[in-house]
C-alpha cells in the first residue's frame, strides 16, 4: 500500500473484504501469516501502539451520544493530560485544519447524531485527517450516500490521501472505484484474484468472476476510466426485448 496512494478492494458479499481491514485493524485475529505496517506485525505491537498506526471507519460507526462534530475531531488530536502547551496548541490547530479541510467548520457546534449521512461521514474522515495516523482504512465509505454524497466523499479521500497517507476502502461500485482508486484488489472466496491498476484490472471477465454478470466496459470520455455496464446474469439470455 504505496503512501499516498487510495487502494479499492473490491468483491462479492461475504468474500472476506471486511475481514480483511478488521485484522489489519487488530479486530479480527489471523489464523496463519503477519500483518506488517511499516515493516512490523501489527499483532505483536501493544494496542496503543497499533492504534497510532492503523485507523478503521467501519460501516456504522458510533459516537458518543450528543457529542459534536469539533467534540469527535478532537478525538484524533487531543494531547494527554499534562501535555506542554505547545502539544495543546498544536492539537487545536490540527483540529481547525481538519476542520477547514474537510468542509465541516461551519459543522463544528452541530451534534453528530442530528446530521444527514454525508455530513456525519465528513466529520468522521475530519477525525481521520486530523489523528495523522499513517494508515487508513475505510469499510464502504459511500455505501448509504446518494450520488452527490458518495463523489464528495470520494473526493476527500483522495484529499485525504495526498497528505501522504495510504488509505485502503472496501467498495462495491466499481465506476466510481475504478475513478478515484489508485490500485484495485479484487477477492473472492478469501482470496485475491486480481490486483492492479483500474484501467488495467477492470475487465469484463473479472465482472463475470466476481458477480456472474455479463457486462460491458465502458471507457470515460474525459480520463479513460472504466465503466462498467451491466447486461445480465452470465448464461442468461441478455438481449434486451424490443418495446412494445
Amino acid at each position: 500500500m504505496p503512501a499516498g496512494q487510495v487502494v479499492a478492494v473490491v468483491g462479492p458479499n461475504g468474500c472476506g473484504k471486511s475481514a480483511l481491514l478488521r485484522t489489519v485493524a487488530r479486530l479480527h485475529h489471523p489464523a496463519s501469516g503477519a500483518v506488517l505496517v511499516d515493516g512490523a506485525d501489527i499483532w505483536e505491537l501493544s494496542r496503543r501502539r497499533a492504534a497510532h498506526r492503523v485507523v478503521l471507519l467501519p460501516q456504522s460507526p458510533r459516537a458518543p451520544e450528543a457529542i459534536t462534530v469539533a467534540g469527535l475531531v478532537r478525538y484524533g488530536r487531543s494531547p494527554p493530560p499534562g501535555a506542554p502547551a505547545a502539544a495543546v496548541a498544536r492539537g487545536r490547530a490540527g483540529v481547525r485544519g481538519a476542520l477547514d479541510a474537510t468542509g465541516t467548520t461551519a459543522l463544528a457546534g452541530e451534534r453528530v447524531d442530528r446530521l444527514s449521512g454525508g455530513q456525519r461521514l465528513r466529520g468522521r474522515l475530519a477525525m481521520v485527517r486530523a489523528r495523522r495516523t499513517p494508515l487508513v482504512l475505510l469499510d464502504e465509505p459511500t455505501s448509504a450516500l446518494d450520488l452527490g454524497h458518495a463523489v464528495e466523499v470520494l473526493e476527500l479521500v483522495r484529499e485525504v490521501a495526498a497528505t501522504g497517507r495510504p488509505i485502503v476502502m472496501v467498495q462495491h461500485d466499481l465506476t466510481a472505484t475504478a475513478r478515484y482508486a489508485d490500485r484495485l484488489v479484487a477477492m473472492k472466496d478469501g482470496r485475491v484474484i486480481a490486483e492492479g491498476a483500474p484501467r488495467e484490472t477492470v475487465e469484463g471477465a473479472l465482472v463475470k468472476e466476481l458477480y456472474g454478470l455479463e457486462a460491458d466496459i465502458l471507457r470515460a470520455p474525459v480520463d479513460g476510466s472504466p465503466v462498467v455496464v451491466p447486461r445480465g446474469r452470465a448464461g442468461a439470455d441478455t438481449q434486451p426485448s424490443a418495446m412494445q
